[in-house]
């Protein structure tokens, strides 16, 4: 039985709903939910003794549930005679003061200010079905009757599906009024609009518009949105925000009913925030695993990441996520990352609170009484403590962070927080530093501190970062390229002048100059504030054999080539400097870094047995070809070094062809390199291993 009209203009003819309830006869039709799932909402916004007037009431048993529960004092009207009949004999005797009135609510009969509250419950979407100027004239008349009808401080109490011109239109014409504006999410409501056997889940919003007495010379307007039956509304600044944050509901319950129906929909993330500050809490990716055979068991599952421990390739990058779910076992695992700035109790409060949420992403056929595990490592959140927060004028807002990794250790990052998930600079700290953490952390734990509050762990820089430590793969593989030095067996008796462009935390060239004795170090940095962050946090500091240099690293190199003899050649260039644009394909270095004519005066810097090394980062294929065939113009001899797990490639750039290496050769020289470099009373990393950097290097 065809009910639902071919056109949606028709939802404003009078001849379609005089046929649409001849032929559905007594059965009721509810539009956008049942008393069940609204009364919550209703019983909010209505008194029981208050006037209420339902607007186009068709043959919803909603009037007369409220009737039921002792809301005794209700007008219903609707256009359709044919209607209205067969709701007076059904009421007659059960509800004999409820009334049901023939009235066109574009011209109602009733007095100024008789009711209190006006219920539509789908009549505006049912008017508002485009925005010609006819149908537009209609709603405003609607609008205005509704306006005129109500007292002042009675509500407008409009059940939606709050399609965007629908929103527009009614918080339009309120504010514009005066009235107080709040928009409510009706909470758990599947709600549906059927067509035989077909349906589709849209959210259901009501619109609760105030009347408010006019204020003379008054512009106010307020805005609230309100995402749960019984939590605290959210004001917001504009009616353009309003419909954005409604929009954002709209498309989180459209993915739900996806997630619902299918799996593999691709890479699916989205934030939950904070219902009163609207802050992210949480991030969810949802990971689909076709190929894990089902089992009763194995459907579903969520992963809390331990805080500061999303960034790593497992648990910040897609395929590491897939690799998850599929070493985990389950057809959908859902991660969650935690934000800095929130505060988490424990791995029991975050589970109470994500349980309702994250079950609406659940696969088809889980049952709402199965039981869903939380996984995570250790059985922990992990330990994030935010130590220090700044602006840079040139990297925007960053953060200092201690967080504890999976051995145990602590580790100090740098966040630029406009790319959260990528760990600009990172250090470890010494063992006595990290135990102070960890023991004070738990007693900030019993205090319910939040989670970025500054800690006092923080002891003397110089003194709390372990400087033996290379943390980040591409650092280890860029010194590992010291080897390709003639007799790197004797580099700790020779001068070596080495420019790294790019400071960031320093670790880098800290490692250099400590390691390599007789180097000088030339440092340049276009961000001073990456200077303090280096010295203050990181353990860096200058000396005779240690110089930073605030410039452009463009223009740093220009001059040198262009300056004769005055600087000595360099014997190692080092380029870890990265892109501010993040719309580009290549993120590190920025473009004009490997432009042939800059290629050119790094070369001209270069000693004739120098190696010029790169830190490339480049997602765009076509980009990254192109760059390897200009660095292969100005420098014959290139190697290549792919980071496992990372986009980074480590670029090896030689002048000379005829110094060309094998693979055992070369893994000779690393060896030889590495012996000399585990020399007594000097600290060194017992899992760093130089020879293992280079057994997967390439000639390009």
């Amino acid at each position: 039985m065809n009910l639902l009209p071919k056109s949606s203009k028709e939802f404003g003819s009078v001849d379609y709903w005089e046929k649409f309830f001849q032929v559905r006869g007594k059965k009721a039709f509810e539009w956008y939910g049942t008393y069940l799932e609204l009364c919550g909402l209703l019983h909010k916004y209505i008194k029981p003794r208050e006037k209420v007037l339902v607007i186009g009431c068709g043959n919803s048993e909603l009037s007369e549930q409220l009737y039921d529960v002792g809301y005794q004092d209700i007008v219903n009207i609707d256009i359709s005679e044919v209607v209205i009949k067969q709701m007076k004999e059904h009421n007659a005797s059960r509800r004999s003061q409820m009334r049901f009135l023939k009235m066109d609510m574009m011209q109602m009969e009733f007095p100024d200010a008789s009711f209190q509250v006006v219920l539509d419950k789908g009549t505006l979407d049912a008017v508002l079905t485009d925005e010609e100027e006819r149908t537009l004239q209609q709603v405003d008349r609607m609008l205005a009757e509704v306006g005129r009808v109500l007292q002042v401080g009675g509500r407008y109490l409009c059940i939606s599906l709050a399609q965007a011109h629908v929103l527009k239109k009614a918080v339009g014409h309120f504010s514009r009024a005066g009235w107080m504006v709040r928009v409510h999410q009706v909470a758990s409501c599947q709600d549906q609009v059927m067509e035989a056997e077909h349906r589709f889940s849209l959210p259901v919003f009501a619109f609760i518009m105030t009347k408010v007495r006019p204020v003379a010379g008054s512009a106010l307007q307020i805005f609230e949105l309100c995402a749960q039956e019984q939590g605290k509304p959210v004001r917001l600044d504009s009616a353009e925000r309003l419909a954005e944050a409604v929009l954002e509901r709209q498309q989180y319950a459209w993915l739900c009913s996806q997630l619902r129906r299918k799996a593999g929909l691709g890479s699916v993330s989205l934030d939950l925030c904070d219902g009163d500050t609207g802050e992210p809490r949480y991030t969810l990716h949802v990971v689909d695993s076709p190929t894990v055979k089902p089992s009763r068991d194995n459907h579903f599952a969520i992963f809390i990441i331990p805080q500061g421990r999303e960034t790593e390739w497992l648990f910040g990058m897609e395929e590491g996520r897939k690799q998850l779910a599929a070493s985990a076992g389950f057809r959908r695992l859902i991660t969650v990352a935690l934000h800095r700035g929130q505060q988490y109790a424990g791995m029991d409060s975050i589970q109470a609170e994500l349980s309702a949420r994250v079950m609406e992403l659940a696969p088809l056929g889980l049952t709402a009484q199965q039981q869903v595990p939380f996984l995570s490592v250790g059985g922990d959140i992990g330990i994030r403590t935010v130590q220090h927060r700044d602006c840079s004028p040139l990297s925007g807002d960053y953060v200092i962070e201690d967080v504890q990794g999976d051995d145990r250790h602590f580790f100090r990052r740098l966040i630029f927080l406009n790319n959260r998930n990528v760990v600009q600079s990172e250090a470890r700290l010494l063992r006595d530093m990290s135990h102070r953490a960890q023991k004070k952390r738990k007693k900030d734990r019993k205090k319910q501190r939040p989670a970025d509050t500054p800690d006092a762990v923080s002891a003397a820089p110089g003194k709390s970062i372990d400087r033996d430590y290379l943390c980040c793969e591409h650092h280890k593989a860029m010194i590992a390229g010291l080897a390709l030095l003639r007799n790197p067996e004797l580099l700790l008796e020779t001068p070596l002048a080495v420019l790294v462009v790019g400071l960031g935390g320093g670790s880098l060239p800290l490692f250099v100059h400590d390691h390599f004795p007789k180097s000088c170090v030339h440092a340049v940095e276009i961000d001073p504030s990456m200077l303090e962050v280096a010295t203050q946090w990181f353990g860096f500091a200058q000396s005779d054999r240690m110089k930073v240099h605030i410039a452009d690293g463009l223009d740093y190199v220009t001059a040198l080539a262009q300056g004769g003899e005055a600087q000595p050649p360099y014997d190692v260039v080092m380029f870890d400097v990265d892109s501010k644009d993040p719309t580009l394909g290549m993120s590190c270095p920025p473009p004009a870094f490997v432009e042939p004519a800059f290629l050119q005066n790094v070369r001209s810097i270069l000693t004739p047995g120098g190696v010029f090394i790169l830190n490339l980062v480049c997602r765009d294929l076509k980009l990254k070809d192109s760059v390897l065939a200009g660095l292969k113009a100005v420098f014959p001899l290139l190697y290549i070094r792919r980071i496992e797990g990372e986009v980074n490639e480590i670029l090896f750039c030689q002048l000379c062809p005829e110094q060309k290496l094998a693979t055992p050769e070369l893994l000779a020289m690393a060896q030889a390199l590495e012996r000399t470099l585990r020399r007594p009373a000097q600290g060194w990393d017992d899992t760093y291993v130089l020879s293992e950097m280079l057994k997967t290097v390439k000639i390009v």
